[in-house]
């Protein structure tokens, strides 16, 4: 990491994708999506506190499920509303909503594990039989 002007904190591409474990093409796509906007020093990005701080949030967004465009909403009602009354409004609806797919998730999990449990039982079942009944010849 170097220092840039001012004291100010400035990372490289590589730099923020080793330190975040991205590969820099995601950060040139998230760049792209236009949800981090670094400044260039010639023919390279750099990168600020603010661009990383938004940085881990699309990540964390994206492991939590989130699409680009909620994670973009989000972020923007960050910008807009220095408050964040609207940002944590719309953060709490989210997650709520995020919970309950997830829920439904789930039960479809154990929905299709106690099937699949149940044809694993008949068919060991079945082959038990199968092998402890001599076969007759004639």
């Amino acid at each position: 990491m170097d220092q840039g002007i001012g004291n100010r904190q400035l990372y490289s591409v590589n730099q923020l994708a080793e330190e975040l474990g991205v590969t820099p093409r995601a950060i040139r796509f998230y760049e792209e999506s236009g949800l981090i906007s670094p400044r260039r020093a010639g023919a390279n990005r750099v990168f600020d506190r603010r661009d990383r701080a938004r940085l881990i949030m699309i990540l964390r967004g994206k492991r939590l499920g989130f699409s680009l465009s909620e994670i973009r909403e989000y972020l923007d009602l960050y910008e807009s509303d220095r408050s964040q009354i609207k940002q944590m409004q719309r953060l709490l609806d989210a997650t709520r909503q995020r919970m309950a797919e997830l829920e439904k998730q789930r039960q479809d999990l154990d929905q299709t594990l106690g099937e699949l449990r149940s044809i694993a039982r008949q068919a060991e079942e079945a082959l038990a039989a199968r092998l402890a009944t001599p076969e007759s010849t004639t």
